[in-house]
């Protein structure tokens, strides 16, 4: 659901300063055959992750969790350690066990990915409630968030964050600054349906929107109130697009669906709209417009581009790495495809494959169940020693005192 950009462009951006317009990384399709730093343990996929490694590593978590897998500890601890004090994320830290300091770019997007990936695998309250702390004391005046504090609101960074009060709960709707929520914010967004009724992802200088399908994408789930984590099937409703006085939430979401429709309507994908990038398709951003797509209309209203996806997107992912795979998990979970039978592929064990090998769900509960049975087991023993002990020593002691007699 949100831009994807190379890890050289990103790097180009924060150069020359305009990372705060810079959204955030889903799968990179061209990572770095190099990694410029040194692959941590526990972190999934081997391409440089200054740019991507909380993002990619929160998709992991949240894809395995949807196939009912209990991700690895050590998988965990790496995404756990990379949480700042105040509760936000960066994209990446090299030296987590330094303290964050200004020079540490956190940002909405990373923060609220790892609330997502963290809220799929449990016990981890603490930092998740640290995390949403930070995404709310950052919240915009128009009620939406932008990719750095600070920034402006985007449709991207609003829609991740709205996935990651869902994940914990919260009513986006009661999350609110100067009486702002922000469903509000994604709403001064999107375009009328003359113009398509797609979603921007920023006003240009001149204030201006232009649809952004990738913002799209992102916008119509956003505008559902769900989020990568909690995205599933809507009953099916027809993606008309349809203006109103005042636009609810609701049908701007069908809105933005019905643009995606039509986009997709002539070869099944959408195609890259990155400055100076080729004629060519966009497979991630084909793959979250699936999840929109169902999100909003049902399954049956996702089943074009998930196939095109069947058949074209697993060399992309293999080439692309952990992210891509965790895309195309989500969009085959959402569409009611098997993500385990994509395309002939195994996209959960080509995921598993990148990083730390996860455990079933129902293999931890059976192995929680033998521990405790083991705990039960030795304290039992523990009992009927301590009674048989108890009962020699009253035996023993009735000898000595009948001795004394």
């Amino acid at each position: 659901m949100y831009v994807r950009r190379s890890a050289a462009a990103l790097a180009a951006a924060a150069v020359i300063g305009t990372a705060a317009a810079t959204p955030a990384v889903a799968a990179d399709s061209s990572p770095s055959p190099s990694p410029s730093v040194t692959i941590p343990a526990g972190l999934y996929g081997d391409a440089d992750p200054t740019y991507d490694g909380v993002w990619r590593q929160s998709l992991a978590l949240i894809a395995q969790n949807r196939m009912e897998l209990e991700p690895a500890a050590e998988a965990i601890d790496w995404l756990t350690g990379q949480q700042c004090t105040n509760g936000a994320f960066a994209a990446f830290r090299a030296a987590p066990s330094k303290a964050c300091d200004a020079k540490v770019m956190v940002d909405t997007n990373s923060t609220a990915i790892a609330v997502q990936g963290l809220a799929a695998v449990g016990e981890h309250d603490t930092e998740v409630a640290k995390a949403v702390t930070w995404l709310k004391s950052v919240q915009n005046k128009d009620g939406g968030w932008g990719y750095t504090p600070g920034g402006a609101s985007d449709a991207n960074s609003t829609s991740v964050v709205i996935g990651a009060l869902n994940a914990v709960g919260t009513d986006p709707a009661e999350v609110r600054k100067d009486g702002k929520s922000p469903y509000d914010a994604l709403l001064k967004l999107a375009l009328p349906c003359a113009k398509g009724g797609a979603f921007a992802y920023q006003p240009d200088k001149k204030g201006k929107l232009s649809a952004n399908a990738d913002a799209t994408a992102a916008a119509v789930v956003g505008a559902l109130g769900q989020g990568m984590l909690t995205a599933r099937a809507g009953d099916k409703a027809e993606a008309a697009c349809a203006d109103g006085s005042p636009l609810s939430p609701r049908q701007a979401a069908a809105n933005g669906a019905a643009y995606l429709g039509k986009a997709l309507d002539k070869d099944g994908h959408l195609r890259s709209a990155l400055a100076g990038a080729e004629d060519q398709p966009d497979y991630g951003n084909t793959a979250d417009a699936v999840v929109a797509l169902a999100v909003q209309g049902g399954e049956s209203a996702a089943q074009k581009p998930l196939r095109w996806l069947e058949k074209n997107a697993v060399t992309w992912a293999k080439q692309s790495g952990p992210a891509a795979y965790a895309q195309l998990i989500l969009a085959a979970d959402a569409a009611g495809a098997d993500p385990r039978d994509f395309g002939g592929t195994n996209l959960v064990e080509q995921l598993n494959a990148t990083g730390p090998a996860p455990q079933k769900a129902a293999d931890k509960a059976a192995d929680k169940q033998e521990e405790d049975d083991n705990s039960f087991g030795a304290w039992w023993y523990i009992g009927v020693f301590l009674v048989v002990g108890i009962g020699i020593g009253f035996l023993l002691s009735g000898r000595n005192k009948g001795g004394r007699q």
